[in-house]
């Protein structure tokens, strides 16, 4: 349970200090009036050994309902600081919680919501932080904090349908190279002191079986040695700047996960930008905070190369349409909405359909990928089956040659 600092006012005005344990700030708070004492400062206390080896993250469910709330209590007329404390005090997210309360403090001291948010990097996107500070200048700060959190809605469920889609296959990847070593490493070798002692002739899949059980076995360290490499390639192509550059190019060359992937960051680039212009930032703006908001280095270095041909008067869809990244009737939404100045509401429709393209693309790879891993588990444990059951047949066969060849000699 989280230990909280704080500074009070008691029955007779004298100032205390203290520390009290509960669930939220706004329960400490609670119990503090109960105890008859006026709270001036409460804020979280972190032991000596309570320290951060990185910096905490807020998940996009707490930032969305952070988001929602929000415009919910400035659509009731509530001033900021005073919502901002309310979602605060009942709030679990520890990171959110403390960014709000410094973002609290910003504001009593005269600053901007948008420049106490643009202190949290980790807590607010950087795009998040571009619609506030528009909507500070056009007033409709409520109206942009509701589009800012059907935008992360959306996003999430995005991520869902990717993870959701590519859960499945890896579990059943995992759960095959799993009875592989099972199988290999521990039951193929109880059998192979039978062979050698019968020194029966092995057939071609068990000495297969035979030779990677070996690696599980008797050469264990190439096989830890082999782990190791991949697991350090994985945390390079993950962490390492080449590294992910490197894996971003490749992944967009994979067929059908390459296509989920560019109608993931299409859907995104269109959301973003939408909701962006919908909350008044201008387009130059807008499309380099968008432009950063992309994940994906060939995207971000194309949209780039467009961005600076707008600056130069190219206009907004030409430099889109020569990225050649966008499909036929994302170009055609583009090139409406310049045209008719509806650009913002285009956006939204290219959203859309590059969301329901990602679904049906999404749909696709889950159909054609499970029969597929079905047939390679299948594959894998039928070939060991095959291995184990051939193998006690040769030695069966074996015993019985050697058996009638002692009665035959027995007779002559």
């Amino acid at each position: 349970m989280p230990k909280f600092a704080y500074s009070a006012i008691d029955a007779t005005g004298a100032e205390i200090e203290g520390a009290t344990k509960a669930d939220t700030i706004g329960t400490a708070r609670q119990l503090l009036v109960e105890q008859n004492l006026y709270p001036i400062r409460i804020e979280e206390s972190r032991g000596m050994l309570d320290f951060e080896l990185t910096k905490e993250k807020v998940k996009k469910k707490n930032l969305m309902n952070f988001t929602r709330q929000l415009a919910v209590f400035i659509k009731a007329g509530i001033p900021i600081t005073e919502a901002l404390t309310t979602i605060g005090d009942e709030t679990t997210d520890t990171a959110l919680r403390r960014a709000i309360t410094e973002m609290v403090d910003d504001l009593r001291n005269g600053g901007l919501f948008s420049s106490a948010a643009a202190q949290h990097p980790t807590v607010f996107p950087a795009y998040y932080i571009g619609i506030l500070q528009a909507a500070e200048l056009t007033g409709r700060l409520d109206e942009s904090l509701d589009s800012l959190a059907s935008y992360i809605n959306r996003e999430m469920e995005t991520r869902s349908k990717v993870v959701s889609a590519l859960a499945y296959p890896m579990v059943v990847m995992v759960m095959a190279l799993f009875t592989v070593m099972v199988l290999a490493g521990y039951v193929l070798p109880q059998f192979k002191p039978l062979f050698e002692e019968l020194d029966a002739e092995l057939p071609l899949p068990t000495r297969i079986m035979l030779f990677f059980a070996r690696f599980f076995g008797d050469l264990w360290y190439i096989t830890l040695i082999g782990f190791l490499l991949f697991v350090g390639l994985i945390v390079f192509l993950t962490s390492h700047p080449t590294g992910k550059e490197l894996w971003q190019r490749f992944s967009l060359k994979i067929p059908i996960i390459g296509g989920i992937i560019e109608y993931s960051i299409l859907e995104r680039f269109c959301s973003v930008l939408a909701t962006m212009l919908q909350a008044g930032v201008a387009v130059p703006a807008a499309m380099e905070t968008t432009t950063e908001a992309v994940s994906n280095v060939v995207y971000r270095e194309q949209l780039e190369i467009a961005r600076q041909q707008m600056l130069e008067g190219s206009g907004f869809s030409q430099p889109l349409i020569e990225t050649e990244l966008f499909p036929g009737a994302a170009r055609q939404m583009f090139k409406v909405g310049e045209e008719t100045g509806t650009l913002d509401d285009q956006l939204e429709v290219a959203a859309e359909y590059f969301n329901r393209e990602l679904e049906y693309r999404i749909k696709v790879f889950t159909t054609m990928f499970e029969p597929i891993m079905i047939i390679f588990v299948g594959a894998v444990v039928g070939f060991v089956a095959i291995a184990l059951v051939s193998a006690m047949y040769g030695v069966l066969n074996g015993v019985q040659e050697d058996a009638v060849s002692t009665v035959v000699r027995k007779v002559a």
